[in-house]
């Protein structure tokens, strides 16, 4: 009640303060912005008066508002990739205003959603966001030609994969569990497909993504080091089209179209892998020969789907879903192993304009995750299941007292379940059976209110506070996480940023870091496993040049987290019932610098960014309570991205990127233990400090051009990727080979070799759209 009450007094004084600002007399100026050519809408877009600092952007529906006092005004209205238009309005009342941007003359006739200017980026007060285009994602090359968001993500500065051919980010120095995915409101647990090589967001589906790395604002909640935003195109309520590719491992096809022509639509979108076909006609083909050892069999899938309902001028619902899954087996001469893992979100949506400065989104959703591992050998067999699932109500409401406030406030809870290594063995003609495993219930809630404010031109302010809770097995945990953000603009070029960031998150992901598959569990906090926590200061400087075509930003950061998690050497994760007992609580900090120089308009764009940085952490536990260095410590990490217009149908990309090894344990030495006489002796490696060496340095450089073809009908293109394009022998992990003497048959030396994944890879994929 103290919490709530706290939460109550402080809205009460938000409200208060920004109603005694708002001008007697003012109408209200609002609408909604469309694409004309797929009539979803634009996020981002800016409205305003021209040769003033009075207009709004819109929001993630297309929602733009704000109050004027009585007169006749001038608007311009815009968007990066579309026409900009204006128009002269006599304001006597309240006015709404939808309208539709066609797409700029010197562009070509395709879907392109992209984010907003760097203008935008450089007025805002929040900080350490990176917005992502889906056009970007599809010019860049990829590893097989498959498009990949998390991958183009990790070429930002301060994310890192956790090494080659993963998809799992590492955020300014936290882990793969300490990022939020969220997919049109829904959780999504695991974001990655083919073990980690490609993740699970189709780039033909996706509208846009929003990164935020810290300076969170108070809406988002539940983990501690990352908010990957990702919403779903709204399909095009005008006419019908199909969008796919084929490529070399996997195809796709996007269909959309109106369901009631300028009312409703709808999209579906799939993918699917298509390896296990030509290993499965290997198999046949070989299965008679001697000693033949079969293929592994292994695919991916994934299906989209969205509707849109255009039910009243203030009332829009959207009904999103996902389905994906990931099937591995392998079969030989009576053993039989399957493991199949993946996600399904759902969620239904509600927006309602109750008034020209009151716009409120209710969402319901349903997401869950699970992996099964099934294994028969004779008659004997056994299953490993987790599974993690989630039933999610909240309601956001962006309310605009006046022109210097956008006030937001909203409240969620999730109702969790958790199936925890459920494990059963047996026989098949039940003789003998055993199993283990444990179900655990929690809620989670947020109540939130937060304010964007801007007294001056020159100064702007974001500022919050979240409530946050989680009940479980009688264990009860409460925290305020309060947020703020500033920004100061020395010049109309040149402002200084800063933010401060407090957050909680109630669930961990409990991983055997030497396990080949994704054997994750989600793991609640209760009276033993406390929530882990985080608070994190940065501050930054940006300054456009060129007339705003470049922006230069540079951020400082330092963050501190509490209840860190890790595990026992030698624990027991998969088939345990007090789990509880294997898990060890720490601390961890993280810091660094990224620079970053960004160009977006002209037939030459892309970024160039470096991080400098460090994360360790501190167990009683572990490294004899010795502070060390975290696996994804990345001491120098380079990107460099170029895209350029060679000419009206040829398009050539470039990236490169270079990391510091990851910091990694092995062995200094061996000593032998001699046991009873006649039998051989027992070899024990021993260790020094934890992850105290590193891997060599990983470089990686990447080219890709897109030929745009002319066919009779709609629109296609021959996409061309070279992924490690000079063939560099990166890193994966080191192994240590037991070298005996030829004579006496007795080991000599271990000698430490390296395991690269990925040589030069060519790809070529076909694009089309009609």
């Amino acid at each position: 009640m103290r919490f709530i009450l706290h939460c109550t007094v402080i809205f009460s004084l938000f409200l208060g303060c920004s109603l005694s600002v708002v001008a007697q007399n003012q109408y209200t100026i609002s609408g909604t912005i469309r694409a004309d050519d797929t009539s979803e809408n634009l996020i981002g877009a800016a409205a305003f008066i021209t040769g003033t600092t009075i207009g709004a952007t819109t929001n993630n529906y297309g929602f733009y508002t704000f109050r004027v006092a009585p007169g006749t005004y001038t608007l311009q209205f815009s968007y990066v990739g579309y026409e900009t238009i204006t128009r002269q309005i006599t304001v006597s009342r309240n006015v709404r205003l939808n309208l539709t941007l066609p797409l700029a003359g010197n562009q070509l006739k395709e879907v392109v959603i992209e984010g907003g200017s760097l203008q935008e980026k450089f007025a805002g007060a929040q900080m350490s966001i990176e917005q992502l285009t889906t056009r970007e994602a599809k010019l860049l090359p990829a590893l097989f030609g498959e498009v990949d968001i998390l991958k183009t993500l990790q070429l930002k500065p301060g994310v890192q994969s956790g090494g080659e051919g993963t998809s799992g980010l590492y955020v300014r120095g936290g882990g793969p569990d300490q990022n939020l995915f969220l997919l049109d409101d829904a959780t999504v647990y695991n974001a990655s497909h083919l073990f980690g090589f490609f993740s699970v967001f189709n780039s033909d589906a996706i509208r846009s993504v929003d990164l935020y790395k810290g300076g969170f604002p108070a809406q988002f909640g539940g983990r501690l080091s990352s908010v990957v935003d990702v919403k779903l195109r709204e399909g095009d309520n005008q006419k019908f089209s199909a969008t796919g590719g084929i490529g070399l491992i996997a195809s796709r096809l996007t269909l959309e179209g109106p369901i009631k022509k300028g009312k409703s639509s709808f999209i579906i979108s799939g993918r699917r892998t298509y390896v296990d076909v030509f290993t499965r006609l290997a198999n046949r083909a070989n299965e008679d020969k001697e000693d033949y050892n079969p293929i592994p069999d292994y695919y991916f899938y994934d299906l989209n789907a969205k509707a849109t309902f255009n039910l009243t001028p203030k009332d829009n619902v959207y009904l999103s879903g996902y389905l994906g899954n990931d099937i591995f087996g392998f079969r030989n001469s009576g053993f039989k192993f399957d493991f199949g893992w993946g996600n399904k979100v759902a969620s239904l949506r509600w927006n309602h304009a109750f008034s020209s400065r009151l716009f409120a989104n209710t969402t319901l959703s349903t997401s869950s995750y699970k992996y099964t591992i099934t294994n028969k050998l004779d008659i004997f067999s056994f299953n490993l299941r987790s599974d993690i699932q989630d039933y999610t109500v909240k309601t956001d409401l962006d309310y605009l007292p006046g022109n210097a406030h956008k006030i937001k406030m909203g409240v969620h809870y999730t109702y969790h379940k958790f199936l925890v290594g459920r494990f059963q063995a047996g026989a098949e003609d039940n003789s003998f059976s055993f199993g283990a495993g444990s179900r655990y219930r929690g809620s989670e809630y947020g109540v939130y209110l937060a304010d964007d404010w801007q007294p001056t031109p020159a100064w702007s302010f974001q500022y919050g506070l979240r409530l946050s809770g989680f009940f479980n097995q009688g264990a009860g945990f409460n925290a305020l996480e309060p947020r703020a953000a500033v920004r100061y603009s020395l010049s109309e070029n040149t402002a200084l940023k800063a933010s401060f960031t407090s957050m909680r998150q109630y669930i961990h992901l409990v991983s055997n870091s030497g396990a080949s598959l994704p054997t994750d569990i989600w793991y609640p906090s209760n009276k033993t496993v406390k929530p882990q926590r985080s608070t994190q200061v940065a501050l930054g400087w940006s300054h456009l040049f060129k007339g705003g075509q470049y922006l230069f930003t540079h951020e400082i950061y330092y963050k501190w987290m509490k209840n860190q998690v890790d595990f026992r050497d030698g624990a027991q994760l998969f088939v345990n019932d007090n789990l509880d007992e294997e898990f060890l609580f720490g601390r961890g900090d993280s810091y660094g610098s990224e620079f970053y120089l960004e160009k977006k308009s002209g037939r030459t764009t892309g970024w160039l960014g470096y991080t400098l940085s460090w994360s360790n952490r501190k167990f009683a536990g572990i490294n004899n309570g010795r502070r060390f260095p975290t696996r994804a410590d990345r001491r120098h990490d380079i990107t460099a991205v170029l895209m350029h217009q060679l000419a009206k149908r040829w398009q050539v990309t470039g990236t490169w990127v270079y990391g510091t090894g990851n910091a990694y344990s092995i062995p200094v030495g061996r000593f032998g233990l001699q046991g009873p006489p006649g039998e051989d002796v027992s070899v024990v490696p021993v260790y020094l400090d934890r992850n105290q060496f590193r891997l060599a340095s990983y470089h990686r450089m990447d080219l890709g051009a897109v030929y745009k073809l002319r066919p009779r009908r709609g629109e296609s293109d021959l996409t061309f990727s070279v992924y490690n394009a000079y063939n560099r022998r990166n890193p994966y992990f080191v192994y240590f080979d037991e070298v005996k003497n030829a004579e006496t048959d007795q080991t000599q030396e271990y000698k430490a070799k390296q395991v690269s994944l990925f040589p030069v890879i060519p790809s070529v994929t076909y694009n089309f759209k009609f």
